[in-house]
C-alpha cells in the first residue's frame, strides 16, 4: 500500500477541484497513482476539473481604448494576477476592447456575440482562451464614452500594456474649443477620478435610494432638533455629501487649482478654449470591484482533519 502524503492530495486537488476527502479516497483507492485516481474521481462524477466557469474569476484586466470622439472600457477577469500577465490573456483583452471601440458596444451579450479578428466571435476568443490557459474568465462588464466635438480623455492606473491595468478612466468632454486646452484637461480630470473614484457626475445621477439613505442618517444624528432647523441640516449636510461623491463637486486633486470644484475648473478652461465646456460623462472601472471573493481555504487545516478521519 503506497504511502499517501498531503503534497499528494493537495495536487490532485489542484487538478480536478474535488474535496479533501474525495481525493484522499481516490488516492487510497488507486494505490497513488494520480492519473488513475482522476480517473476514479470522474467515474464516480467527482471531479471538477471541466467546470472551470463555477470558479470565481476576479482578478484579470481593465481595458480601455479610445478615438478621437469614441472611448470603450471593458474589464476581463481571469482566476489570477498571474494570468493577468500572460501576454495572451493581455492581447485578448486589448482586441476585445478594439472590437468594442470599432462596433460601439458596450453590451457584454451582444459584444461576445460579435466578430473576433482571425474567426469565430468574441465569446469563441474567450472559451478558447480558457481552454488553453486552464482558467475560468469572463468579459464582465464594458461601457462605452461619446461626443460630437471634443475630446475623450482616458487613464490607465497600474498599466501593463497599451491601454492595460488595474483601473481605466474614460472622461468625455464636449466642445468646439481648441483640442490643446481640451486634451490635458480631460487627461488631468481622469487622473482625478482615478483618485477620487466619484459614484456620479451630479447628485442626479446617484440612486435615490443612496439619497434617502443619507438623509436618514443626518436626522437620525441630529434627532430632537426643530423641524425647521432639521431641515437646513439635512440640506447642508447633503451638500458636503455631494463634494465627496459627486465629480462635478468633488473638489480638484490638483495643486494648481488650489481644490476648485471639477465643475469650477471646467468652467474655467472655457476661455483658454475659446467654446464651452460640457463635462458629458465618465467612466471609472477598477479591477474585481464588486465581486464577492470566497474565503482563503486552510490547507494545512483541511489536511489535519483529513488525516483525523482517515
Amino acid at each position: 500500500m503506497a504511502s499517501i502524503t498531503a503534497a499528494m492530495v493537495k495536487e490532485l486537488r489542484e487538478k480536478t477541484g474535488a474535496g479533501m476527502m474525495d481525493c484522499k479516497t481516490a488516492l487510497t483507492e488507486s494505490n497513488g497513482d494520480i492519473e488513475a485516481a482522476i480517473d476514479w474521481l470522474r467515474k464516480k462524477g467527482l471531479s471538477k476539473a471541466a467546470k472551470k466557469s463555477g470558479r470565481v474569476a476576479a482578478e484579470g484586466l481593465i481595458a480601455v481604448a479610445v478615438s478621437d470622439q469614441n472611448g470603450v472600457a471593458i474589464e476581463v477577469n481571469s482566476e489570477t494576477d498571474f494570468v493577468a500577465r500572460n501576454e495572451e490573456f493581455q492581447a485578448l483583452a486589448h482586441t476585445i476592447a478594439l472590437v468594442a471601440l470599432e462596433k460601439g458596444l458596450s453590451n457584454v451579450d451582444a459584444l461576445k456575440e460579435t466578430h473576433y479578428p482571425g474567426g469565430g466571435t468574441v465569446g469563441d476568443a474567450l472559451a478558447n482562451a480558457i481552454a488553453t490557459i486552464g482558467e475560468n474568465m469572463n468579459l464582465r462588464r464594458a461601457a462605452s464614452v461619446h461626443v460630437e466635438n471634443g475630446v475623450i480623455g482616458h487613464y490607465v492606473h497600474n498599466s501593463i500594456g497599451e491601454g492595460l491595468g488595474k483601473i481605466g478612466v474614460l472622461v468625455a468632454l464636449e466642445s468646439k474649443g481648441s483640442h490643446d486646452v481640451l486634451a490635458p484637461l480631460a487627461k488631468q480630470i481622469a487622473l482625478h477620478v482615478a483618485a477620487a473614484s466619484p459614484i456620479a457626475l451630479d447628485p442626479s445621477g446617484i440612486d435615490p435610494h443612496v439619497i434617502e439613505r443619507e438623509k436618514g442618517v443626518l436626522a437620525e444624528k441630529n434627532a430632537g432638533k426643530p423641524a425647521n432647523v432639521l431641515e437646513k441640516i439635512v440640506e447642508s449636510g447633503l451638500k458636503t455629501f455631494y463634494k465627496e461623491v459627486c465629480l462635478v463637486d468633488q473638489p480638484s486633486i490638483h495643486a494648481e487649482h488650489a481644490n476648485k470644484a471639477i465643475g469650477q475648473v471646467v468652467k474655467d478652461a472655457e476661455k483658454a478654449a475659446g467654446a464651452p465646456i460640457l463635462l458629458k460623462a465618465y467612466v471609472r472601472y477598477a479591477l474585481g470591484e464588486g465581486i464577492e471573493k470566497p474565503p482563503e481555504a486552510d490547507f494545512a487545516a483541511e489536511v489535519a482533519a483529513a488525516a483525523g478521519q482517515g
